[in-house]
Parts: structure tokens; sequence; C-alpha cells
């Protein structure tokens, strides 16, 4: 395995909170229907948002950035397993098909005030 990009993010819940009551469109924009599913199903709604948001930004830094970012082209789904995986469509994808990119790891992590995200484009060999 080659690591091609590392990424890393922090989102503070309070602020994620406050966009999503501001904002009421916010869900719909960035967030995927699958995603706004399971963050409104739990207890805490912007703490799962805000570690989905924080996720978007380090795959972003992990693939070095590219033109024409539109937020749902990065996703988190969950692998049978429960653990995170990075779904990537659009420019995100064609960004990670040019540098050889077979995969880009996620994992993220919450507490009382922040969510962290870390992420790690690879290419298998």
């Amino acid at each position: 395995m080659e690591i091609v990009g590392l990424g890393v993010d922090i989102c503070e819940i309070a602020r994620m909170e406050r966009a999503l009551t501001r904002h009421p469109t916010m869900r719909a924009r960035v967030f995927t229907p699958e995603e706004t599913a399971y963050c409104d199903a739990k207890a805490r709604p912007a703490e799962s948002y805000a570690g989905r948001f924080a996720a978007r930004e380090a795959v972003i830094k992990a693939l070095g950035g590219y033109r024409g970012r539109r937020w749902q082209d990065i996703s988190v789904t969950r692998q049978p397993s429960g653990a995170p995986a990075a779904l990537l469509t659009g420019n995100a994808k064609r960004r990670a098909d040019a540098l050889e990119v077979s995969r880009v790891l996620i994992t993220f992590t919450h507490e009382r005030a922040s969510a962290v995200a870390f992420a790690m484009a690879v290419i298998d060999g």
C-alpha cells in the first residue's frame, strides 16, 4: 500500500448546530439522504453531522484539493462492520482516479465540543 495523501480536520459541534438551525437547506445541500437519515436518527444530530463534515474536509486535503468541489461528491457511508467509509463521486472521484487512488480510508471521533476526522488516500498494490 502506498500513501498518496493525508488529511485531518476538526469541526466544532456547536457551530454545526447553529449552522443547521440558521440554514434549513444545509442538510440537503451538503449531506446525502443516507447521511441525513443516519444523523437525524441520533440523540445529538449535530455531533454526527460535524463528524461527516470534518471527514469531507479531511478527504479533500488527502486528495491534495481539487477544482469544482461539490459537497455531495464526498459522503460517508458505513461498511457492514459499522466502520465509516468514504464514497467519492463526481469531481472527487475524478481527482482520486487521476492520482490512481484506489481508496480513501477515514476515521472520525467526537467529544463534547468537537468532531475530528482523519483521511488517508492510498494506492493498493
